[in-house]
């Protein structure tokens, strides 16, 4: 329905378009076309005028038989003081002084002059040409034509049909524009499956393509969040189905007391993995939403790896890893908790996944404009084929020691989020069996 609601706005726009331009077309042929009638009059009473002044004697009968066999026009001779000497078409005795007449004042002083008047009672212009003589006397030849409104008229019966005829052809015109335009449109509207095998014209494949790129994004994203609720929900099925089997064998008074504790301590473990889980789902979500109002503030990234270290501090001696700071003081302009986020999320993957007796150095330097966080471990190191995925939502190069370590496999996805919106840099280096460092480039705050 609204596909059709803007076809026909576009053919309703197309159609007041065509119409406006044939109204101005035919407004200015009109106009132009009474100048050039005007011109033509003027040309033909100007040829009689100087066809007039070769004859010798001008008395009042050679006049009227010149004039009648020259078009039946009206001829007036009007001395230098303007007082009409002779006319064909009216008596001079009571005709007024005609010096301030605007074509006889330019002939006694240029040598002719023109001028067209209207009359106020007939639909009728009367075209004069006035040319001086040699005996300093003017000789004005005038015609009466109609009005441009009664030329208007009389082709207005011709100029309508033409009219109607254009508009009829323009709107047959703007119907096939009008389906030639949205016709890969709403091809596509129809079947974005197929959007690749549209045939558009040249103008639209810019267009076209950005729908496609769009529709491309649009399928993977979905496909990426299918896999990612398939992935949440297998993933919260294993510490779920521990905590439900261990909590039935304890129900069920099917573990002896000496076991109990350590039941009790794999369904805490259980318990704490699908919180962790369950909280970086939750902040994935939030990172993904767009709408949220970005709200920055200055922040020391030194000071936030030294309370890193401090919440690590436990995990890290747990698992026998020595974590070590290094750098200066360095401030960058990023969204309130993040900088924290971002330390902690690489700083307790680099602890996972070491070795014991390893170490995770934490370094926070400035590098030219930029601020250069670096996390960099001893640990098992990731291999070629895998460090472009690591950053991907529940990828583990090594699952088994992920689960075991208590890993979600979110954490660097959550940093990978946390750079981007920042519009920060992040370089991976890693080798097998010797460790892995990551760099993070801030912009240094202003």
């Amino acid at each position: 329905m609204r596909g059709k609601k803007m076809k026909h706005k576009i053919y309703l726009q197309f159609c007041l378009i065509a119409a406006l331009a044939i109204l101005v077309t035919t407004t200015i042929v009109t106009a132009l076309f009474y100048q050039r009638f005007k011109a033509q009059v003027f040309s033909d009473v100007r040829t009689y005028a100087y066809v007039l002044t070769s004859v010798d004697t001008y008395d009042e009968a050679t006049l009227i038989q010149e004039v009648h066999q020259l078009d039946n026009l009206r001829v007036t001779i009007i001395d230098k003081e303007g007082k009409v000497l002779l006319d064909t078409n009216a008596d001079i005795g009571g005709m007024e002084n005609h010096s301030n007449r605007e074509e006889i004042k330019a002939a006694f002083e240029t040598g002719e002059g023109q001028a067209v008047r209207q009359s106020k009672t007939v639909a009728k212009s009367t075209f004069y040409y006035a040319v001086r003589m040699n005996d300093g006397n003017v000789l004005r030849v005038a015609t009466e034509t109609g009005s441009v409104l009664s030329i208007v008229q009389g082709m207005l019966p011709i100029v309508a049909v033409m009219v109607i005829i254009l508009f009829v052809i323009c709107t047959f015109l703007g119907r096939l524009l009008t389906d030639s335009l949205l016709r890969p449109i709403e091809q596509m509207a129809k079947n974005m499956d197929y959007v690749n095998e549209i045939s558009v014209y040249q103008e639209m494949e810019p267009f076209i393509d950005t729908i496609r790129r769009q529709h491309e994004d649009i399928l993977k994203n979905a496909s990426m969040r299918q896999d990612f609720t398939a992935n949440v929900s297998h993933e919260l099925k294993t510490p779920l189905a521990a905590i439900s089997g261990y909590s039935e064998l304890i129900e069920n008074g099917m573990v002896s007391e000496k076991d109990i504790a350590r039941f009790g301590g794999e369904i805490h473990k259980s318990a704490d993995r699908l919180l962790t889980l369950i909280n970086d789902t939750i902040r994935l979500s939030e990172l993904d939403a767009t709408t949220q109002d970005v709200v920055l503030e200055t922040v020391d990234l030194y000071q936030a790896a030294e309370n890193c270290m401090d919440t690590l501090e436990i995990s890290a001696q747990k698992h026998d890893v020595t974590l070590k700071l290094e750098g200066v003081p360095c401030k960058i302009r990023t969204e309130k908790g993040m900088a924290d986020e971002v330390i902690y999320n690489l700083c307790d993957n680099a602890i996972r996944y070491n070795n014991k007796g390893g170490s995770v150095t934490i370094s926070v330097m400035p590098v030219d404009n930029q601020i250069v966080l670096s996390v960099k471990d001893t640990g098992i190191g990731i291999s070629k084929e895998h460090q472009e995925r690591i950053f991907e939502r529940f990828y583990r190069v090594d699952k088994s020691r992920s689960k075991s370590t208590g890993g979600t496999g979110l954490g660097l996805a959550i940093v990978k989020h946390i750079v981007a919106r920042n519009g920060a840099r992040m370089e991976l280096t890693s080798e097998v069996g010797k460790g892995t460092e990551i760099k993070i480039y801030f912009d240094k705050a202003a």
